[in-house]
């Protein structure tokens, strides 16, 4: 459905787009290789794997591709909180978006040591996602630590500039905008350095330029990288 034009003096306030994990909207590289070679092939020792890596560097993307190629159950580690353990271990995979989240939380680590039997003893896998190893988590609860520091471990560098241009190009692509071919070059040399960082500021220049109706330019783009830079 088409948005309707925008009126003269009417406010433009760009919208939060949904994020997509598709398979296909994840974009292979160097720095991601070995990562998405794990997600794929599966079969990790004891049926465990955790991805580590900074913000934005695609863990909760390929979380998401593992979780729906293999139907597993996806929640965030603050869900512990709440969550129906046996229910989780009889979906027979679970994927664990910030498991270091669950450090320091009695109850959180408790389900989760919990989930982790249940799922070794059925035969099944768990996915989880950290900014930092196991061993940099700081759980309290020491079988929970010991099980999960014999997991299988592989970690995603931050997104280099040959993965950002690709985001970047295909990003807008997918909204059907043509920039200069200066433009990527530009964004990069100034923008956050993560994956949501460019999505967000595809979603914005698209946003801006359909508002102005102009197309993107470099002087519209170091404009929204200011804004972005100093948002007050």
């Amino acid at each position: 459905m088409t948005s309707p034009p925008l009126r003269a003096g009417q406010i433009h306030l760009p919208l939060a787009l949904p994020t997509s994990y598709g398979r296909a909207d994840f974009v292979p590289a160097p720095c991601n290789a070995q990562a998405l070679h794990m997600i794929t092939q599966g079969n990790w020792p004891a049926g465990k794997l955790v991805l580590t890596g900074p913000e934005g560097a695609g863990k909760t993307h390929l979380l998401h591709v593992w979780g729906a190629e293999h139907n597993a159950a996806l929640l965030r580690a603050r869900d512990l909180d709440n969550a129906d353990v046996p229910a989780l271990a009889q979906c027979g995979r679970v994927a664990l978006d910030d498991a270091h989240q669950v450090a320091g939380h009695p109850a959180r680590e408790a389900a989760l040591f919990h989930l982790h039997n249940l799922l070794a003893a059925g035969g099944g896998d768990v996915l989880l996602t950290a900014r930092a190893p196991v061993r940099d988590w700081g759980l309290c609860l020491p079988d929970l630590a010991s099980r999960l520091q014999a997991a299988a471990h592989v970690g995603l560098a931050a997104p280099d500039d040959a993965l950002l241009a690709a985001v970047l190009t295909k990003l807008f692509a997918d909204r059907q905008v043509t920039v200069p071919d200066t433009l990527i070059p530009y964004l990069l040399a100034r923008m956050e350095r993560s994956l949501g960082g460019a999505q967000a500021l595809v979603a914005r220049l698209d946003a801006e330029a359909l508002a102005r109706k102009k197309p993107i330019s470099r002087s519209l783009a170091a404009e929204i990288l200011n804004d972005l830079d100093d948002p007050e």
